[in-house]
């Protein structure tokens, strides 16, 4: 484990990297509104709430009127002009958790027309058997398929959303349906989306944005865990390159953690515990074969879900159990007319 005034420092140097306009930018430059998201709630783990609030004007500057950020923001401007589903989702992620850090109602109250417009965007683009495809492009077509990764995210984005708005007094049960028929798609119809399986987070998201859990999520972990975790080093980015990533690792050491599996959780995030730099910041990742960094960057994502795994294991902030929380609540009703109940694909 790291200690708290390592996780500040580590939170310190994604405030170091943020922009003049608030923004959290990647090491290219640009800026996507999820990790983003991500990386304003590793500050709020340690306290940095000028720079958290001044990251959520931008969300407010950027939103589009559709409810939805480009996908790629460079010096204020879009690059990349489509909207991703998962992007919009997250921004409920980040405020509930700020809710829950800070108990600042006036905040929650402020950032609720933009929650509201991004995940109305979110279950707009929601396929008649339950997945969520993945964007609209820049002239407003949805796209005609899905990601699992981005789907399960999305899982959790609607069950903070349902969250925050029966908090706000504002329910929305149609989040909460999609919701439920997305975290039905999600764990009964693989073949509802893209074939991404090369990649470890399609393998453990479902497990970390709560549609599976319980026994079914420790056999999916099971099912897999040879192929990408690597003892002593982390977990692969993708099942055929000798290359574990940071961030990747911390997710999963929160989806363990959100099943209660702390043994295995403390192990692995020990084990990415060599990707840290002097200045607190983290590698993006290690090729182990040549044993360099790669790609030879530290970056604010990583270091973000290294705060976020921390908090879950430490219980730093009463918003640590918000990835436990995402859990569907109960069996998910199928709507067979929609879905058939057959998956296609194992």
């Amino acid at each position: 484990m790291i200690s708290r005034s390592q996780v500040v420092q580590t939170a310190r140097s994604i405030a170091a990297i943020q922009g003049d306009d608030g923004g959290v930018p990647w090491p290219e430059g640009h800026v996507d509104a999820w990790n983003h998201i991500e990386c304003l709630m590793a500050m709020s783990v340690a306290g940095l709430g000028a720079e958290v609030r001044k990251g959520y004007e931008w969300l407010e500057n950027h939103q589009r009127t559709d409810g939805s950020w480009a996908s790629k923001i460079l010096d204020g401007r879009p690059v990349e002009a489509n909207g991703e589903s998962n992007h919009a989702a997250y921004i409920a992620v980040g405020v509930w958790h700020e809710l829950l850090v800070t108990k600042d109602q006036a905040f929650a109250e402020r950032m609720w027309p933009v929650v509201k417009k991004a995940l109305d965007y979110v279950v707009g683009l929601q396929a008649p058997r339950g997945e969520i495809v993945w964007e609209r492009d820049a002239v407003g077509r949805a796209s005609d398929y899905a990601l699992l990764t981005g789907s399960s995210s999305i899982h959790q984005g609607l069950r903070c959303g349902v969250l925050l708005a029966d908090h706000l007094d504002d329910p929305q049960p149609h989040w909460e349906l999609a919701a439920d028929r997305l975290a039905h798609v999600i764990k009964a119809h693989p073949e509802a989306f893209a074939d991404k399986s090369r990649f470890s987070m399609d393998w453990y998201y479902p497990v970390l944005g709560g549609a599976v859990r319980g026994p079914d999520a420790f056999e999916l972990l099971h099912r897999e865990w040879a192929t990408f975790v690597v003892p002593g080093l982390g977990i692969r980015c993708v099942s055929d390159q000798p290359w574990v990533t940071g961030a990747e690792t911390c997710e999963l050491v929160l989806a363990l953690d959100a099943l209660g599996d702390r043994s295995r959780a403390e192990r692995l995030f020990d084990d990415m515990q060599h990707l840290r730099h002097d200045d607190g910041s983290y590698w993006t990742g290690w090729q182990f074969a040549n044993r360099k960094h790669f790609p030879h960057e530290r970056s604010g994502y990583t270091s973000a879900a290294v705060v976020l795994a921390a908090d879950a294991l430490s219980g730093l902030t009463p918003a640590a159990g918000i990835f436990r929380a995402a859990a569907a609540p109960g069996v998910v009703p199928a709507d067979p007319e929609a879905c058939g109940c057959t998956p296609a694909r194992a």
